[in-house]
């Protein structure tokens, strides 16, 4: 035990040693929360710029601009017939709503005309206000054909209309699903450092044989399993603060909702963390060198993580790269991570925990098998 404690101080002193290797080992995951700022961080909240142009000037007319001023997040602006075009292709305006000359006659007749709504942004713009703006005159033209001409009638229930004492509770709900985007995007980064950090702690091992450090290690009481274990340690050593440093940072000083606890993150990631170390030892054994060892970090890492869903949804992929994504150890991650955050509990996902150990296991034996059977250096079992 004293030798691997020796091992684990000495590695994390020769590669702490190093100010670059501080920022790319436990600063480098902060960078996914300022990307996941950068695209989820804006205001959500959108407000329609809506002009008006009233040449009709009659009650009913300025009730019904007051209607539209009173509807949330609408911005109505007064403006001159002859601005209109010029005020929506400058993007000032959204669109621009015409009440002409008539506009309260149809409505007293019951049959709503000389209204026109104008607006280069399409249905996703003119949709909200229409369907506002058309029920409130459909109330006003019913009220109109149900007194059959009678103006006193009309005036008196009209009356009672626009100061009718029923009243509208609403209640806002927590969009979580900006939390939920930045958390996933976040974490899918995290994911992308730690295989390259576990990849690169690992990485010392062939490092070290090339300096021909390891085999006079070998010739103390240090054996290749203490030797091995040690670096697994490191390994986990790090990882460990990573993650610590990420979920701590993003739900304490950015206030990122994980939307579930703190500690089933952290566990989740600490399995992944497993899934790291036994991945770069599978590359590490089956490298002769640190240069063979960068190419298969290059093609296995990255595009296993972005197959698996870590930079964009997986569903936006092919029907057949979503089956391979469901092969891959972050593709299982990811998921737990969002049936976490959708409530389920760890004993509902014991399949997917299983899973993620499962994957851990096999790593580790393949890394333990090729090491066992390396003819041309040192054994490490």
């Amino acid at each position: 035990m004293k030798d691997i404690l020796w091992l684990i101080q000495n590695t994390l002193r020769v590669t702490f040693r190093k100010k670059k290797n501080i920022i790319m080992y436990l600063f480098m995951p902060l960078i996914g929360i300022f990307i996941s700022l950068l695209a989820y961080g804006g205001d959500q909240k959108m407000i329609l710029h809506v002009g008006v142009v009233n040449q009709d000037e009659s009650e009913i007319t300025g009730d019904t601009i007051r209607f539209l001023a009173g509807l949330e997040n609408v911005k109505i602006t007064d403006i001159e017939p002859g601005k209109v075009q010029d005020q929506i292709t400058s993007g000032k305006l959204d669109s621009v709503i015409t009440f002409e000359k008539g506009y309260s006659d149809s409505v007293l007749a019951g049959r709503p005309d000389h209204i026109q709504l104008s607006s280069i942004k399409g249905a996703q713009v003119t949709g909200f206000v229409k369907s506002y703006l058309y029920q409130y005159v459909d109330n006003i033209s019913t009220i109109s054909r149900a007194v059959d001409g009678n103006q006193q009638t009309f005036r008196q229930m009209y009356q009672d209309y626009q100061h009718s004492n029923f009243k509208l509770s609403t209640s806002s709900l927590e969009d979580t699903s900006r939390n939920k985007n930045m958390t996933n995007q976040t974490i899918g980064f995290l994911i992308m450092i730690m295989l390259m950090s576990a990849s690169n702690m690992s990485e010392i091992i062939l490092l070290e044989k090339e300096k021909r450090t390891y085999f006079r290690l070998l010739s103390t009481p240090i054996n290749a399993r203490k030797y091995l274990l040690a670096n697994v340690l490191v390994n986990m050593i790090v990882m460990t603060i990573q993650v610590v440093i990420t979920l701590t940072i993003m739900k304490s000083i950015f206030n990122i909702g994980l939307n579930m606890t703190f500690w089933e993150a952290a566990v989740v990631m600490l399995l992944f963390s497993l899934i790291a170390v036994g991945l770069s030892l599978v590359l590490i054994s089956f490298s002769n060198s640190r240069s063979a060892a960068n190419a298969l970090q290059s093609l296995i890492i990255l595009p296993t993580v972005m197959l698996s869903g870590c930079f964009w949804p997986v569903e936006v992929m092919p029907t057949t790269l979503q089956k391979i994504a469901n092969f891959l150890p972050q593709r299982w991650t990811l998921d737990t991570l969002t049936k976490l955050q959708e409530g389920h509990s760890f004993s509902e996902l014991s399949l997917h925990l299983l899973i993620l150990l499962a994957f851990a296991a096999a790593f580790f034996l393949i890394a333990v098998y090729k090491f066992s059977r390396n003819t041309t250096t040192q054994n490490f079992v």
